[in-house]
């Protein structure tokens, strides 16, 4: 009988953990491992129960994405199960495989990787995206604040700390939907210039900038980073959520052609996900070859040290840097719950199997933020003067309203 085994597997893996779920079997037997289990976890193939009966974060969201296995419930309440099911996770090296499909994604066109991951649907992201469509770590000064309301902090946190002025010539590389370039035209009179490799984005900026009367100071490309004219232009530049596309070994050029387009004096914002533990290559329990495989082809993360090395191995001087990641945890679990309740129209709009890859990347992002394995970091740095000078605020009094200024 196929329950005899399979239940033995299930025991001799678990049997004592005291994890609260009951494990359902594809014969429908169903095992307690809690005496009040809270959440049902359903093998539905044999494939599902090797993926329990061997535990690795990565093989279980791999296994949840092609229904070998499901739960009831929340995905955050499912994520914190499979910690307790995996157990202790190393984060070091990523594996030959891993290796190896991040050197075929980073050889294709940088276009190719974007599009995979950004032209999914414009109707998916607004499902659970804030108003604005801000696809990046949002900023709360409370923990009551909304998702609208700490996106748009957010957005001003970026204006501030680069200091914007009406007249400024502005950079965006990697705009998203344009958030950022229109409230910076807005609210700050810049003249902002926004590049992306995404067809959606960029027609999305495009029906923005003509509904709000922008066109002679928003401007949007359909443009790679590494195609700008290498002439200084910029008074100041921000790439948020960008970098982790870029790969570590093409950070020199990346810096180097924002020193070349930035004007002396001139400041950028560098905003993006990192490691935190010190010369890790990758999340542990083949998670970062989940997300390469399904979610991010081609992205990559390091160290926040390694970052700084590279800005000032082009010349580019830090004098501000700022840990985000537990607005991040926070940003990504609101993004889940939207996602959660709009079940619905998300597997209507993009499908099942596209829906859950979402799901569980959104939610494991936000565990590991939560976890401390992942980190978000706003690196300002500035491009001195012949002179050596570099003028900036002696405090940081400049980046917060004067209300929250605590924040």
């Amino acid at each position: 009988m196929m329950g005899s085994p399979l239940r033995n597997i299930i025991i001799s893996r678990y049997g004592g953990s005291n994890l609260p779920i009951s494990v359902v079997l594809p014969d429908g037997d169903r095992i307690a491992l809690s005496p009040a289990p809270e959440m049902d976890l359903i093998a539905r193939t044999w494939a599902g129960v090797r993926a329990l009966a061997r535990p690795e974060m990565g093989a279980l969201a791999r296994a949840y994405v092609r229904d070998q296995i499901d739960f009831t419930g929340s995905a955050r309440y499912a994520l914190r199960v499979a910690d307790g099911m995996v157990g202790t996770i190393a984060h070091g090296r990523d594996t030959l495989l891993t290796r190896l499909r991040l050197w075929r994604h980073q050889r294709r066109a940088n276009k190719a990787n974007i599009q995979h991951h950004y032209d999914v649907s414009d109707a998916f992201y607004r499902l659970w995206l804030d108003g604005r469509m801000v696809y990046s770590c949002a900023y709360f000064r409370t923990d009551g604040d909304a998702l609208e309301d700490a996106q748009a902090q957010k957005l001003d946190h970026v204006c501030r700390k680069l200091r914007l002025a009406p007249g400024e010539r502005f950079l965006d590389i990697g705009c998203g939907w344009g958030a950022l370039v229109l409230w910076a035209a807005e609210r700050y009179g810049v003249e902002a210039t926004g590049i992306t490799l995404s067809q959606n984005q960029f027609d999305h900026v495009t029906k923005e900038i003509a509904a709000r009367g922008l066109g002679g100071r928003v401007h949007v490309e359909l443009r790679d980073y590494l195609d700008l004219p290498d002439t200084p232009q910029y008074d100041k530049i921000a790439s948020i959520g960008m970098f982790e596309h870029v790969g570590v070994r093409r950070f020199a050029g990346y810096f180097r052609k924002i020193h070349r387009i930035l004007k002396p004096g001139g400041f950028v914002l560098n905003h993006g996900i990192t490691h935190n533990p010190l010369g890790a290559d990758s999340l542990g329990s083949g998670i970062g070859d989940f997300v390469e495989e399904y979610v991010f082809p081609g992205g990559e993360l390091t160290h926040v040290s390694r970052v700084i090395e590279a800005m000032a191995a082009e010349g580019l001087e830090v004098v501000d840097a700022e840990a985000l990641r537990e607005h991040y945890a926070r940003t990504l679990w609101q993004w889940v719950d939207r996602l959660e309740a709009s079940a619905d129209a998300a597997r209507a709009e993009v499908g099942e199997e596209r829906f859950r890859v979402w799901r569980i990347y959104l939610a494991g992002s936000a565990h590991a933020f939560d976890r401390g394995w992942l980190s978000l970091w706003q690196v300002l740095a500035g491009k001195p003067l012949a002179d050596g000078r570099l003028p900036h605020p002696l405090t940081r009094a400049y980046m917060y309203p004067e209300a929250g200024a605590a924040a």
